[in-house]
């Protein structure tokens, strides 16, 4: 498993992602081997697993990075094929449609590969220009060189399916259902249970913090709202953030929380929990709120709705966002009924199924019963608005 920043799962959903299918898979008797990224890369989100050559059974190899956002990723991952090429495996699954341009290495040494594509990552903002340009390719290119593709969404199946006429498969991620917990963390930051509204994400355009605290600072609400996230190279945009707040006492920017039962402890209990991200899939923390059993608002895109289905509060602008969190504190009791419906839906999202899911992929794979990379496959569609209008994109304002 390649293209991460390895584990333990301390960043994103596909961390999360190796970690939970990774273990699993050990534990039905696979060897998996885990590329990870050593301490001190730009983004400071190295994994920790220094010296360390195992992990939940799994095999852990760290090779540094190149200390450049742009590069950073690609670095690590041509280190990790250079690695795998050494020492074989039956199987590689490469995390993120950007390591694309290394594909026809593996190919050439006959290593079966699935690719999980991600989300559509050339419509961030932070990769404006070239960044789209290249990120556009990429998916192109993971189609013409990947046996399998690996969507997280029906959204990004859909558009796989419209932009290039190819299959992918449909591999979600867990949702862990939370069991009540104690309130010590959540009192640590002078908080009461029940008492406040919670956003977890990275400081990126497209995740619309900006959005929701906008919405919050409009709003009558009286319960404050506690934001926990940064993002690295993202100084603009958490000064925009930043600004938003001013200094209205509601608003808590508690920056990250890498200690996962505080966080567990933050969405237990908090009232609501508003999700912003809008380009990128499932998500995991929207999943880790639906099992927390905490009412959700999230901005209005088909990857949402998918999870939330009609218990979520769909919001596109800060006005939604205002009337969203004084009617939760408008009832809390209904409020704390619709979280507790969400919960009865993190049962579709369970990691032992994703896990299965996986083996089975990984068993076709080495079996050559994949569909093969589509090297005919040409994007259906120019870049225009027409293309963004296709399932499962969303326009961020």
């Amino acid at each position: 498993m390649l293209g991460t920043r390895g584990v333990p799962a301390c960043y994103g959903g596909f961390e999360t992602a190796v970690e939970e299918v990774g273990r699993r898979l050990v534990d039905r008797g696979h060897r998996v081997r885990v590329y990870c990224r050593g301490s001190g890369t730009a983004s400071g989100s190295g994994t920790g697993t220094a010296g360390a050559r195992t992990y939940r059974g799994m095999e852990l190899v760290t090779l540094p990075a190149v200390r450049r956002r742009a590069l950073e990723t690609l670095s690590h991952t041509g280190l990790s094929v250079a690695h795998l090429l050494a020492h074989r495996t039956d199987v590689a699954l490469v995390f993120n449609a950007a390591n694309a341009p290394l594909l026809p290495v593996l190919r050439a040494a006959g290593i079966p590969l699935a690719t999980h594509v991600d989300g559509l990552e050339w419509k961030r903002a932070k990769w404006a220009g070239a960044g789209q340009r290249y990120y556009r390719a990429a998916e192109a290119a993971a189609v013409r060189w990947s046996d399998a593709l690996i969507a997280d969404a029906v959204g990004i199946a859909d558009y796989y399916r419209t932009e290039f006429g190819v299959p992918t498969t449909l591999l979600s991620y867990g949702a862990p259902v939370l069991a009540p917990q104690a309130d010590d963390a959540v009192t640590a930051l002078g908080l009461v249970a029940g008492g406040y509204h919670l956003v977890v994400a990275r400081f990126e355009p497209e995740n619309n913090v900006d959005l929701l605290v906008d919405g919050y600072v409009r709003s009558p609400a009286r319960l404050p709202l506690v934001v926990v996230g940064a993002a690295p190279y993202a100084h603009d945009y958490t000064a925009r953030v930043r600004a938003l707040v001013g200094d209205d006492p509601r608003v808590r920017l508690i920056g990250a929380v890498w200690d996962q039962r505080a966080l567990d402890q933050l969405y237990v209990h908090a009232l609501t929990y508003a999700h912003g991200h809008s380009v990128g899939g499932t998500n995991p923390s929207l999943l880790r709120a639906v099992g927390a059993g905490t009412a959700t608002l999230a901005y209005d895109v088909s990857f949402n709705r998918e999870v939330l289905g009609d218990e979520g509060v769909y919001v596109r602008d800060a006005v939604g966002v205002a009337q969203a969190f004084a009617d939760a504190e408008a009832a809390p009791a209904a409020t704390a009924a619709r979280g507790e419906r969400l919960r009865a839906r993190a049962s579709r999202y369970d990691w032992d199924a994703v896990a299965a899911g996986y083996e089975r992929l990984v068993a076709a794979l080495a079996a050559h019963r994949t569909p093969g990379p589509a090297l005919g496959a040409r994007r259906r569609h120019a870049w225009s608005a027409e293309a963004e209008a296709l399932p499962g994109l969303a326009v961020v304002p």
